[in-house]
């Protein structure tokens, strides 16, 4: 049985590429790259080419860019690492409500440590409340936190005009751009969008877990959350991940290099999909995502059903999807994403996030909808609870 992998959200299938040439890294350059002999000026050489390789692909300069383990330390180090060098700046952070739990998270703890944080509404769509950011912007503004694709409907948010709303109210406000599901999929200059610190990441794109990276806009001061050696022009130290950043580097370039075709494709692969799900399930299927969500990202709601129950009877067919942000559908609790939109409850049980790649094919959203023709009417949840 073919396997149909429609969870790319979470994570991609990295290129068999990149897989060989990790392989050959580990075998072959294995030096230290702060080693000062030929192994580690190797091991340094090639990290240099991948830095180059994601700088070019987001029109930035190449020391504006550091490895990280990942999108989680990136958006951790871009947010800490900015407020505690910055502290003269203010005590107030904007964010929204519906943001990665590695940035939800921080917050938290910000909140436990003295900070304000105002968290934004969104409306159906996902989409941010202008004129709550444009009162909430003020004097003591120190960052504004975004997300700029939905990790669990796909939304979009309008960025420039984000920054504009930022530049009118409080010029010194630093802007912080979560890219980790655009990143790879659409074109992005932070520089001409206007945004100060951004994080992306390596498993989004084909490439291996384990490494990602952060855009700091050059003479912007960020701490240090890690201290030792002074790897990553001493923003990050411990041994570089050799092997991973290499990894990533390729997967970059493959991606972006085929950016526009994988985009359209996946726009196609999408649309397709949604509306065999109308046609064949009517009144029982709601489609969350918004008319102008990202091509990557379908999420869909299931009149009377459990997601998880859903998920396992897909699985079972070799069919792999989620029932939301990866890091937090574990915890058995509801999305705070789809609550945030304002779903009601019963829809949020029944909700399936789709997720594509250029991988993806019309005859597997066909086998897909073949099989969900199979599954729903046997885990329908009938009056009073039960199957």
């Amino acid at each position: 049985m073919k396997e149909i992998y429609l969870d790319n959200s979470a994570t991609t299938k990295p290129y068999d590429e990149v897989i060989e040439y990790i392989s050959q890294i580990n075998r072959e350059v294995y030096g230290n790259p702060s080693s000062i002999h030929t192994k580690g000026l190797e091991a340094e050489k090639h990290i240099k080419n991948a830095r180059e390789i994601i700088a070019k692909s987001l029109d930035v300069h190449n020391q504006e860019i550091y490895f990280t383990s990942g999108g989680t330390e990136a958006n951790n180090l871009a947010i800490l690492g900015f407020l505690e060098a910055n502290p003269r700046l203010g005590k107030k952070i904007i964010t929204t409500k519906i943001e990665h739990p590695s940035v939800l998270e921080v917050y938290k703890y910000l909140m436990n440590k003295g900070y304000t944080v105002h968290f934004l509404d969104v409306d159906y769509r996902g989409i941010i409340d202008m004129n709550d950011l444009r009162e909430a912007v003020d004097e003591d503004t120190a960052l504004i936190s975004i997300i700029y694709v939905n990790n669990e409907i796909g939304t979009v948010q309008p960025v420039s005009e984000i920054v504009e709303i930022k530049n009118q109210k409080n010029r010194n406000a630093i802007v912080h751009l979560d890219a980790v599901q655009a990143y790879g999929k659409m074109k992005i200059s932070p520089s001409k969008l206007g945004i100060d610190l951004m994080s992306v990441s390596s498993h989004k794109i084909h490439g291996p877990k384990g490494v990602g990276a952060l855009y700091v806009k050059k003479g912007l001061k960020i701490k240090p959350l890690l201290l030792g050696g002074g790897q990553e022009f001493t923003m990050r130290s411990g041994t570089e991940n050799v092997s991973g950043i290499c990894g990533f580097g390729m997967a970059s370039d493959i991606t972006n290099s085929k950016i526009d075709e994988n985009y359209f494709r996946c726009a196609k692969t999408k649309e397709y999909f949604k509306n065999r799900l109308k046609e064949e399930f009517s009144e029982d299927v709601l489609i969350i995502s918004p008319k102008d969500s990202s091509p990557y990202i379908l999420n869909a709601s299931f009149s009377n059903i459990r997601a998880e129950v859903l998920v396992h009877h897909l699985e079972m067919k070799n069919i792999f999807v989620s029932t939301g942000s990866a890091c937090s559908s574990r915890k058995n609790i509801h999305s705070h994403v789809l609550k945030a939109i304002g779903l009601k409850p019963e829809k949020i049980d029944g909700a399936i996030r789709f997720s594509f790649s250029a991988f993806n094919t019309i005859d597997e959203m066909e086998y897909t909808i073949g099989a969900l023709k199979e599954i729903l009417p046997k885990i329908r949840i009938k009056r009073g609870g039960k199957r």
